[in-house]
């Protein structure tokens, strides 16, 4: 069975930095459209990044020039930087894959990971 696992949230005040991880088993990521989305309480899930087979990059316009997605088809996992954190980057983090390599429909989800940013 597909997992994606994610790692690396936690609290830290605005500013910082925290580094997401997403491991994927039972999967192979290098030839899937990778993303990243996040869910705050009482809202909807938005997208915050995703990268294709290619290595193409998108974000989101509220993480523009913060947020970094990579990943590394060697270790089967998916990172997503994230600097000068704000507290409405406060949200569940969720890795997801797309099999179609689109970046539009994500098929597989992992259970997320928390982000606390502090003012």
């Amino acid at each position: 069975q597909v997992q994606l696992v994610e790692s690396g949230g936690g609290s830290v005040q605005a500013g910082g930095s925290l580094r997401l991880s997403c491991a994927a088993s039972k999967l192979t990521v290098s030839p899937y459209c990778m993303g990243w989305f996040r869910q705050a309480p009482g809202k909807e899930r938005e997208g915050v990044a995703a990268i294709d087979s290619a290595g193409t990059s998108t974000y989101a316009s509220p993480v523009k020039g913060r947020f970094t997605i990579s990943r590394d088809n060697a270790k089967n996992t998916v990172y997503l930087q994230m600097n000068s954190l704000k507290p409405e980057d406060t949200a569940m983090y969720y890795c997801a894959a797309d099999l179609t390599n689109m970046c539009a429909v994500f098929g597989y989800w992992g259970q997320g990971t928390q982000v606390t940013v502090s003012s």
